[in-house]
């Protein structure tokens, strides 16, 4: 049967008799909100590190003083600046085992050359220059012998730490010129914050639009999705993965002069253990253990997360020889958690595409 028409001869228009249905908010379940929620690569592990601060001042309040948060801050920016530079390593799935190493001989080389009337300034020179003039060294093995960087820094972690104490004879850095204004000024604050925080920031800020921007953070998040891909596009593999070693060898030297300054001295067990706050941090705060991805700004949150930690266990009354077990706990689940999540996301994307 036809349609009855209206005068003009067009069939009349059902939303004159009817209303169209009117949709209401989508209501979303508890656990839709926490996966959208930590799908952001540095919401979630921010929610955590809240949830950690909460919990430690809940129980000891002067956890919350502003000295004791600045502290803890302050800690992490050590830990913060070398994780940036461990991010473009972890992002070509490569992985630096000596930072801490590096960090120290940097730190107690600059020392020494203070020590015997260097200008203290130009230590924020000859500090990075150092721990890249070391990263040199790990990127001239890995590239001429077609290794991973993980190998060869598990060498050159001991090398170099064994160098600190010959360089210093087994001791600690004397001598240093204490009254210089680098000391009062780096050691110290900028508008009460500390003067490494800072730091921090600024190179966190431009080293983020480096990652994300720029051909260099391309290439690196290239070769780390898949290096043969990369290198059949024209990716110099070797020179990239030589300046990211470079860029961690001068965060190290950075690093390790800004502690120096707060310090006011450095002895050879500086930089001890520091290397796994540092792969804790990058890989909690969400760069990809098989490369291709990472965030900068998250390695900060993931730095700010393991310096809570190892200040609760003080607060709890924890011996320091549980803070390894606890970094080393922390690694374990993080890169378990990031399987994990990559798992269901590609099983989802198959899904999808079925």
């Amino acid at each position: 049967m036809n349609r009855p028409t209206s005068a003009t001869g067009s069939a009349p228009n059902d939303s004159h008799r009817r209303p169209a249905a009117v949709e209401g908010p989508s209501r979303r379940s508890p656990g839709q909100l926490l996966r959208r929620l930590f799908a952001h690569e540095e919401l979630g592990i921010t929610v955590v590190l809240i949830a950690l601060v909460l919990i430690i001042g809940a129980f000891h309040s002067k956890f919350l003083t502003p000295d004791s948060l600045l502290g803890v801050v302050r800690s992490a920016s050590f830990v913060a600046l070398i994780a940036f530079g461990m991010v473009f390593l972890l992002a070509m799935s490569e992985l630096d085992l000596s930072v801490g190493s590096v960090f120290g001989l940097s730190a107690l080389i600059s020392g020494e050359l203070m020590a015997n009337g260097m200008s203290p300034w130009l230590s924020l020179i000859t500090g990075p220059l150092i721990g890249m003039a070391l990263e040199a060294i790990n990127a001239f093995f890995a590239n001429t012998f077609a290794v991973p960087v993980i190998i060869v820094t598990l060498g050159t972690l001991t090398a170099f730490r064994g160098l600190a104490t010959v360089v210093t004879d087994s001791q600690a850095v004397i001598g240093l010129p204490l009254d210089s204004s680098l000391f009062r000024i780096l050691g110290g604050e900028i508008l009460g914050i500390p003067t490494s925080v800072w730091v921090v920031i600024v190179a966190g800020a431009v080293l983020t639009v480096v990652f994300r921007r720029t051909p260099f953070g391309a290439r690196v998040r290239a070769i780390g999705s898949n290096p043969v891909a990369a290198r059949f596009s024209g990716i110099k593999v070797a020179r990239t993965r030589m300046q990211a070693l470079l860029l961690v060898g001068a965060l190290c030297g950075l690093s390790g002069v800004l502690a120096l300054a707060y310090f006011q001295g450095a002895d050879p067990t500086l930089g001890v253990g520091l290397e796994l706050q540092v792969i804790a941090a990058t890989i909690i705060g969400g760069t990809a253990v098989s490369g291709g991805t990472g965030t900068v700004p998250g390695a900060l949150i993931g730095a700010l997360v393991i310096v809570t930690i190892s200040s609760g266990l003080v607060y709890f009354s924890v011996g320091p020889s549980w803070g390894g077990v606890v970094t080393g706990a922390t690694i374990v689940i993080a890169v378990s958690a990031d399987g994990l999540i990559r798992r269901r996301r590609a099983a989802r994307l198959a899904r999808a595409g079925a």
